[in-house]
């Protein structure tokens, strides 16, 4: 008996092939791994997805015009809860596994997952990396930024710049029918030229539906490897860079299991868009 692997893929019956069709095909001719059709979003859908984006944008705007040296993460915290009342909107990591806060503050070596805590008062020369997920409606937009209180060191300005450039590159890298590999060769080769490490542990992925979805986007890695990225697909790029190895290790003295360290607590910087992918390169719903 001949049995015939399961395709991810399924074209609508009855209805003529599209270039969506054709292309997906070829590529999981190919041994690729694609992405399922309930990945690509519907117009409806990346619609919700765009409004949820201007809330969790605006919210990032909003801590940059308030957020200062003296400043609690706890009052972070509050600014966001706030900001989601105002208009109409849902903090997704409230709860989410057991995370106790609506935002994730972390500071200097915390990579990610900072949870808000009035005793974490920014000092001039810390960055600070913000990360928001929204919900409206039912769906979801996902950011974060960093930032540079007061005058911090010329080694702790570069890394910050660079993480930057680091997901500029990886967006550039994404073009309709690329790899996630691409993107995450493009971000380490830009670390490495200043050997920054890039994370592992952790990575971007799809979003809009849910707060995780598939594909996960590494931030490392090689050409051609990883989900066929095709338009209609909503995802996140953030590579967490480090100063130092990209190793991490969970704080122990964290009772809620949640913020990452660098393994050797050195600096670490990290910036997140939400994209959408079309038919001419990314869109930007979220940053």
């Amino acid at each position: 008996m001949i049995f015939k692997k399961k395709r991810r893929w399924h074209y609508i019956e009855g209805q003529p092939l599209t270039d969506l069709d054709k292309q997906v095909m070829y590529w999981e001719n190919k041994g690729k791994l694609v992405p399922t059709r309930e990945l690509i979003k519907t117009p409806e859908q990346i619609e919700g997805i765009r409004k949820s984006g201007v809330i969790n944008t605006g919210f990032l705007n909003e801590v940059a015009e308030k957020i200062h040296i003296g400043m609690s993460t706890l009052e972070i915290d509050e600014i966001c809860q706030d900001y989601c009342k105002k208009h109409g909107a849902v903090p997704a990591c409230l709860g989410y596994e057991g995370y106790p806060k609506s935002v994730c503050t972390s500071i200097n070596e915390v990579v990610c997952h900072g949870i808000p805590k009035k005793e974490d008062v920014l000092q001039d020369g810390d960055i600070i990396n913000v990360d928001f997920t929204t919900i409206l409606n039912g769906y979801y937009a996902d950011a974060s930024r960093m930032f540079i209180m007061g005058k911090t060191t010329p080694e702790k300005e570069q890394l910050v710049r660079v993480a930057k450039e680091c997901l500029e590159i990886g967006a550039e890298a994404a073009k309709p029918y690329c790899f996630v590999g691409d993107i995450g060769h493009a971000i380490q080769k830009h670390a490495d030229k200043y050997h920054y490490g890039v994370v592992r542990d952790l990575c971007g992925h799809g979003v809009g539906i849910a707060f995780h979805e598939d594909p996960e986007v590494l931030h490392y890695g090689h050409k051609g490897t990883g989900m066929l990225i095709v338009p209609g697909m909503v995802f996140t790029i953030e590579p967490m860079i480090n100063m130092g190895t990209w190793k991490v290790f969970l704080n122990a003295e964290d009772p809620y299991g949640w913020e990452i360290i660098s393994g050797d607590e050195k600096p670490s910087a990290q910036w997140e868009h939400t994209f959408l992918m079309t038919e001419h390169g990314v869109e930007i719903l979220s940053d």
